[in-house]
């Protein structure tokens, strides 16, 4: 089990690792970074060259992972796959099928499943009777006794299936092919939000598809760029206005000058000296443009002051909003 800092999640399971960058939203990838230093070498999944982290396109399947969910006893949000993408391209259909079988038994947990790629997801899912066929075969493997009758027609009811977003260009493009996806629950997740989005086409009550959750995050670790705070209210005020759970995961490493506050870890500038530090000051402005430096005043100035005083407050509120859990069936 990986237990996890992720906000929105108990623990991670990685059965799959491995991956490839596809957008700019990869660019500070903290799996990356992490593989890099533990399974690079010969063969590895990543390796640094220049002293960047780099995938090298390989994955594998962790047979000693793969059964993990089916001991866990207490119930659990699962977020699949943190350490790569289940649908990169070079991932099996066939561990495909068995990471599924796996999420088939273990009914009691709600997996949550992100990815970059969902083309190839809609590709495979969409064809539910071969999809609920093989991952048939694969759950009968480990439970002679199991099947999916009662599922027929349904996509696996603890099984949300999400994208990963960073700006409007990769919204227009994943988003459509998620909603036109088989599943219980779909969700967005923008993060790293690297520049505004405009969610409202994929919220509206009037779709038979919409969008179900959506959660908001800055991007961490070294290189991090910093988040407008008018894309991440933009945002919370979309989903709130059609009645979608919205999370807000982190501001960061970077905190807007305007979300300073004087509760708990959330810093003010006499403890986290940053306001004396110049070269920790970096302006934003309206189109998201870094100007990196402090001279113009009608731009919103963030301050580098790491993640854990950066915190999740936005505008003094804490957002923790879930979908209803109602909908999670927990049986078995």
């Amino acid at each position: 089990m990986g237990r996890t800092k992720i906000e929105w999640a108990d623990v991670t399971w990685n059965p799959v690792r491995g991956c490839l960058r596809v957008s700019e939203g990869c660019r500070n990838c903290y799996a990356e970074r992490m593989a890099a230093r533990f399974w690079s070498g010969a063969g590895g999944l990543a390796e640094f060259r220049g002293g960047e982290a780099r995938w090298t396109g390989r994955v594998e399947l962790v047979e000693r992972k793969l059964l993990e969910p089916l001991w866990w006893r207490k119930p659990r949000r699962v977020f699949v796959d943190s350490m790569g993408d289940l649908f990169y391209g070079r991932v099996r259909r066939q561990w495909i099928e068995q990471v599924f079988g796996v999420m088939a038994l273990a009914r009691r947990h709600v997996f949550m499943v992100l990815t970059k790629r969902p083309l190839r997801m809609r590709m495979l899912l969409a064809d539910q009777d071969a999809m609920r066929k093989g991952v048939e075969n694969a759950a009968r493997r480990l439970d002679g006794l199991f099947n999916l009758r009662m599922l027929e027609g349904r996509p696996l009811p603890n099984v949300w299936l999400g994208v990963s977003v960073e700006d409007q260009r990769t919204a227009d493009e994943r988003i459509p092919d998620l909603l036109a996806t088989p599943a219980a629950l779909r969700f967005v997740s923008c993060e790293p939000l690297l520049g505004p989005v405009d969610l409202r086409p994929w919220l509206g009550e009037h779709r038979r598809q919409r969008l179900d959750w959506v959660i908001v995050g800055g991007e961490t670790g070294p290189g991090a760029r910093p988040m407008h705070p008018w894309w991440v209210r933009a945002i919370c005020n979309q989903a709130t206005a059609a009645g979608v759970p919205f999370f807000f995961k982190q501001w960061g490493e970077w905190l807007p000058a305007g979300q300073f506050g004087a509760d708990g870890d959330t810093p003010t500038p006499a403890n986290t000296g940053c306001w004396q530090h110049g070269e920790r000051a970096l302006a934003v402005w309206p189109d998201g443009r870094s100007s990196g430096s402090l001279e113009e005043d009608d731009g919103v100035v963030c301050y580098q002051v790491g993640r854990r005083n950066a915190g999740r407050l936005l505008d003094g509120k804490t957002w923790d909003q879930m979908p209803d859990q109602e909908r999670w069936d927990d049986e078995g």
